[in-house]
């Protein structure tokens, strides 16, 4: 409600931080800079000393004295109006947002250093690929991303992330993009310059990029869908769709890979029960834009609090999310893209409210996971967690997860030394579940190899000759010893499980 709807009612401005305030929270923002600060207090169990527990802690008290109203901070990174609540940043960006009072966010990080968001476009209704047609189209790339694991079965960033990044080319642009590298690289080159002086140049080399696909876009894609739903309407055009097409596509590329690896974590603990329940609480508990920037350009006014022009408001969920209570719904409707919101605010960009593209991406990141894991079940390799103890931050481009065939290879007639384990060589301080994972996958793999040569000894082209049949027995007996090991290993593993 705003001072239009209730006349009687007299602005005030913010309250203002104390000094010693500032500098607590400062200093919060600083260690966040170095991530062995916590290495002490994790070590005695006191999580109220980490840089997190004392954030949260600082703003707690803050709450509480200032009756839950935002409050003005000063920091060496910038002098912010920090709401206390999400509920209230979601209401104050709206009001700001139907002023327009808004200019662009630009993305925060934990240390206060800013960086470039993809500027937001809203996309059109009707535009999004219907959840059943997306499982056919991405089965293909999540085949092809999943065999290509380690030889111990890890899924190695660099790599996963370049399998993905084709996905969400072929799910956006068309199947012409898919191994246009080169999208992905100028796409990230203008979200890194948005807000800056370099912006305007990058952001045309990316409409150049972009032309050929939509001036003639693949029906099955995202592209085609805009423009042939919104065939003849205005700012559904090649030139007017490109924004639009260009916000998605960084949004999807996130999603896929990031959040998609977040997911498969929580499956792997027992902290989600299906790929919309585990995409849903990564996206609340680890979004991709943790903290934003949203600078204000004209006076508003948000029930009794003014705004002026020159404040800058910022938004931290992740913070605010304890506060709020841990296990609270989320508020909003329900259901598997609603998820992808979080108090109102899209946790993968930075609109002040709701945002079309963040829900497609939250659906094509589930039928990424639901497709995953109809193959493969996931392990947990680093950092320990366990769905009682999540980490307040996991970064994707740290986080080692494994794939265990859900179902062995049929054997044929070649050796399977080479193929894939399901979690890499274990590491001391591993949970006995990890080795016992490490154990099972091993005990699968000596099967395999087993198999494979008593398959190679059946062959007739040992037959012809005394050395060849010689050779054919030397086989069988490797193949009966790596059945004996495999079926100790066995054992061994579900001591390990039990």
């Amino acid at each position: 409600m705003t001072t239009a709807d209730s006349p009687a009612t007299t602005a005030r401005r913010p309250a203002t931080a104390w000094p010693l305030e500032n500098a607590v929270f400062s200093a919060a923002m600083a260690a966040q800079r170095l991530p062995w600060a916590d290495a002490p207090a994790r070590a005695l169990g006191l999580d109220m000393l980490t840089r997190d527990g004392v954030t949260r802690a600082l703003l707690a008290f803050l709450r509480r004295t200032r009756s839950g109203r935002p409050v003005q901070l000063r920091t060496p990174f910038g002098p912010f109006l920090l709401p206390l609540a999400a509920a209230d940043a979601a209401g104050l960006l709206a009001a700001a947002d139907e002023a327009g009072a808004l200019a662009p966010a630009v993305g925060l990080t934990a240390g206060g250093r800013r960086y470039g968001l993809s500027p937001h476009v809203p996309l059109p209704r009707d535009a999004a690929v219907p959840a059943g047609e997306l499982g056919a189209l991405l089965a293909e790339y999540v085949d092809r991303a999943v065999p290509a694991r380690r030889g111990d079965g890890t899924l190695e960033w660099h790599h996963w992330q370049r399998g993905m990044q084709r996905l969400a080319r072929r799910v956006v642009a068309g199947a012409a993009a898919v191994e246009d590298t080169l999208l992905s690289e100028v796409l990230a080159a203008a979200t890194a310059a948005a807000d800056s002086r370099s912006y305007e140049g990058r952001a045309e080399a990316l409409r150049r990029r972009l032309a050929p696909y939509l001036a003639d876009p693949d029906p099955a894609s995202l592209a085609g869908r805009m423009t042939a739903q919104g065939a003849g309407r205005e700012g559904t055009e090649p030139e007017a769709a490109g924004p639009a097409v260009a916000h998605a596509l960084a949004l999807v590329s996130e999603a896929a890979a990031g959040t998609v690896l977040q997911a498969l974590a929580l499956l792997a603990v027992g902290a989600a029960a299906s790929p919309e329940a585990a995409v849903g609480e990564a996206l609340r508990r680890w979004p991709p834009v943790a903290s934003a920037v949203y600078p204000v350009r004209a006076d508003f006014v948000w029930q009794d609090l003014a705004v002026e022009a020159g404040t800058e408001i910022l938004r931290v969920p992740g913070w605010l999310r304890r506060l709020d209570g841990e296990g609270s719904p989320e508020p909003g409707p329900s259901g598997p893209s609603a998820r992808a919101q979080t108090s109102g605010m899209p946790p993968l960009c930075g609109a002040p409210t709701g945002c079309a593209a963040t829900r497609f991406a939250a659906l094509v990141a589930e039928q990424i996971v639901r497709t995953v894991t109809e193959a493969a079940r996931p392990v947990v390799i680093t950092p320990q967690i366990t769905a009682d103890r999540l980490p307040d931050t996991l970064d994707p481009r740290t986080l080692v997860v494994a794939l265990e065939d859900l179902a062995a290879r049929p054997g044929g007639g070649s050796v399977t030394a080479g193929m894939p384990t399901a979690v890499p060589v274990a590491a001391f301080g591993y949970a006995p579940a990890a080795y016992g994972a490490l154990a099972h996958a091993s005990a699968d793999r000596l099967e395999r190899h087993a198999e494979s040569l008593a398959a190679c000894a059946g062959n007739s082209g040992w037959s012809t000759d005394e050395e060849g049949e010689r050779f054919r027995m030397v086989l069988l007996g490797h193949a009966e010893r790596c059945a004996t090991a495999a079926d100790g290993v066995r054992r061994a593993a579900k001591r390990l499980t039990d």
